[in-house]
C-alpha cells in the first residue's frame, strides 16, 4: 500500500512539473549566442541585437539587464511582451581588439529558465585596423 501511494504521489507531482504554464522565452539566435565573427574596430559599431518570442501564456516581463563593463545596453523593451508577441534586446559592444567572450544575463519572469535568468553570449574577435 505504501509502494501504491508513494508512485501516486510521485505521479502528480512530476505531472506538475510538466505543466508549466506562464511566460516563457525563446531567442532566435542559435543557443542565445551572437558570433560578431572577425570584425575591423574601425568599420563595425559594435550594435547587434537578440530578438526573441514569448511563447507562454502570460505577459513576458523583462526585469532586469546585467552586461559587463564591455557592453552597453542600448534598447530593452519597457513594457510587457504579450504572448505570441515578439521584441528584441539591443547591445553595443565597445570595440575593444582581442577576442569576445562575454555573458549578459537577463532577469525574466519567464518560467522555461532557472529563477528565469536567461544567459546570452556574444563571441568573436575585433582587429584593429
Amino acid at each position: 500500500m505504501k509502494k501504491i501511494a508513494t508512485l501516486i504521489v510521485m505521479l502528480f507531482a512530476s505531472s506538475i512539473g510538466f505543466a508549466q504554464s506562464g511566460s516563457k522565452i525563446e531567442f532566435n539566435q542559435a543557443e542565445n549566442t551572437i558570433d560578431y565573427g572577425k570584425i575591423y574596430k574601425q568599420s563595425d559599431n559594435g550594435i547587434r541585437e537578440f530578438t526573441f518570442t514569448n511563447t507562454g501564456n502570460a505577459p513576458l516581463t523583462i526585469i532586469a539587464i546585467q552586461s559587463t563593463a564591455s557592453c552597453t545596453i542600448t534598447y530593452k523593451p519597457s513594457q510587457p511582451i504579450l504572448p505570441g508577441k515578439s521584441d528584441r534586446i539591443e547591445i553595443k559592444y565597445n570595440m575593444v581588439p582581442g577576442p569576445i567572450r562575454k555573458t549578459i544575463t537577463v532577469e525574466t519572469n519567464a518560467v522555461n529558465y532557472e529563477e528565469g535568468r536567461v544567459p546570452l553570449k556574444i563571441k568573436g574577435e575585433v582587429i584593429s585596423n
